[in-house]
């Protein structure tokens, strides 16, 4: 028998997972790489940037954006290609912190700094790194429900 125990905290800290046993035993050690397999295929994406390839944590990217046939990461300071199409990302991102902001970007709106209505019913997101992304007409209300505007 055995004790299990959960704790919620501030986004602002790293989730953990500590096991706790009186020996590592093969059990031990199949459940540690189902959860490493997990975090790995959950909390992050493959980018190529050039002939190097990456694994992006989810909340290290700022927007994707598909153009010219080809999908983007963009991160705080840097970007990389996806092998990806975009509507593919965006079911991986389900119920992260991300939206669709216009037909060509999805937004993770943790990073937006500021907004600002734009023309034509548009908004404009500043984003931490100094970025700004169009927020399309169609998408506004739902930049307002995740806001509370």
């Amino acid at each position: 028998m055995f004790k299990i125990s959960i704790e919620q905290i501030d986004k602002e800290k790293n989730e953990e997972i500590i096991i706790k046993c009186h020996e590592i035993n093969d059990d031990v050690l199949s459940l540690v790489n189902k959860l490493k397999e997990r975090d790995i295929k959950t909390n992050s994406i493959t980018g190529v940037k050039g002939e190097d390839i990456y694994s992006i944590r989810f909340k290290d990217i700022y927007y994707i954006e598909a153009t010219e046939n080809k999908t983007f990461i963009y991160c705080k300071d840097d970007f990389y290609e996806s092998k990806l199409k975009l509507y593919e990302i965006e079911e991986m991102v389900k119920g992260l912190s991300f939206f669709r902001c216009s037909k060509s970007i999805i937004l993770h709106y943790s990073k937006i700094d500021c907004v600002t209505p734009a023309f034509n019913g548009r908004f404009e997101a500043k984003l931490f790194n100094g970025e700004r992304v169009i927020i399309s007409r169609q998408y506004v209300p739902t930049l307002k429900e995740i806001l509370g505007i």
